[in-house]
């Protein structure tokens, strides 16, 4: 099943990655960090043509336990940037995470960048802006954010087309971002033997996460996808995160070619229903609404996360 004729947006993306693969465009570089606590892979994409870059999905260190946060995975980005001569023009998030905190605040002062999230993250405020109680000075616009990216956007890191693609279903806001032949496709779709991502939190819907992963899928086979997390598939013993469209379309466990949006949809929704909450959502999301920025200081000039009881 493949995107109908009709989708500008995808025509417009698959012409981008053709040009980079046959060498009519460059080829951006991907360089990616993962942080085995969280599970999740970063990534550093830069135009080999003029070093500009941009960064993925960041994460900032937090011990629960301890309620402190920490910079080692954030240095190691920075530090990789640095030694590659990189200027950073993009602080990409392809969500509102709930499993990790953003260190996009960290690494803009640090770097430089505009950090930026898909328009739909003002449902995101919303509905959790309601659950933490947060008063009128938390703006649901998403203005504590550089940029709001729109379906169909286009921009450039350097010399590198890239595009973006609205992928709703896992949240209302994932978006995919589409590098030169690179697809940086958020918590949609895992490694072809992992699966697919959950659709159950609020917001989330499966049947949309189905055609949101086949409109994906209907890129040119050769694309490099460049995924968010991965936690080992049964019988595999080391992590990855990089697979391509056409690996993607063969195999993937819970949508390959062939897989009908109903038995999808009852695959995913009963799943879900044996899934825990991620062990960092409560402080996740309160912070990345935020764009990764902590919450103000109260009066004596310490920050505070809520815990709702009872709640989700």
């Amino acid at each position: 099943m493949a995107a109908a004729p009709t989708d500008a947006v995808v025509t417009r993306a698959i012409a981008q990655i053709t040009a980079s693969l046959i060498g009519d465009a460059p080829r951006p570089i991907v360089h990616s960090f993962f942080d085995e606590v969280t599970f999740t892979a970063s990534h550093v994409v830069h135009d080999p043509v003029t070093r500009s870059a941009a960064i993925i999905d960041s994460v900032l260190d937090f011990d629960p336990a301890s309620a402190r946060t920490g910079h080692a995975s954030a240095d190691a980005m920075i530090a990789y940037v640095r030694a590659q001569g990189l200027s950073v023009e993009w602080l990409l998030e392809t969500h509102a995470h709930a499993d990790h905190l953003s260190a996009a605040p960290y690494l803009q002062q640090q770097l430089g960048g505009r950090i930026a999230i898909g328009r739909a993250i003002t449902a995101v405020q919303q509905t959790f802006g309601t659950l933490f109680n947060e008063g009128s000075d938390f703006q649901r616009d998403g203005s504590q954010f550089d940029h709001l990216f729109d379906d169909g956007d286009s921009f450039t890191i350097g010399s590198l087309a890239a595009a973006v693609l609205h992928v709703p279903g896992h949240t209302p806001a994932d978006l995919a971002y589409v590098i030169g032949d690179a697809v940086f496709t958020g918590d949609t779709i895992f490694m072809p033997d992992f699966g697919t991502a959950r659709a159950d939190f609020p917001g989330g819907d499966a049947r949309q996460l189905f055609r949101s992963i086949r409109r994906l899928l209907s890129l040119p086979r050769g694309a490099r996808l460049f995924l968010c997390h991965d936690y080992k598939a049964p019988e595999r013993d080391t992590f990855a995160w990089e697979t391509t469209i056409g690996a993607e379309r063969d195999s993937n466990v819970h949508v390959h070619d062939g897989i009908e949006e109903d038995g999808f949809v009852a695959m995913r929704t009963a799943r879900d229903a044996t899934l825990d909450m991620p062990r960092l959502i409560l402080p996740s999301i309160q912070v990345n609404m935020r764009a990764g920025h902590l919450p103000e200081p109260e009066a004596n000039g310490t920050r505070y996360l809520k815990i709702p009881l009872d709640t989700v």
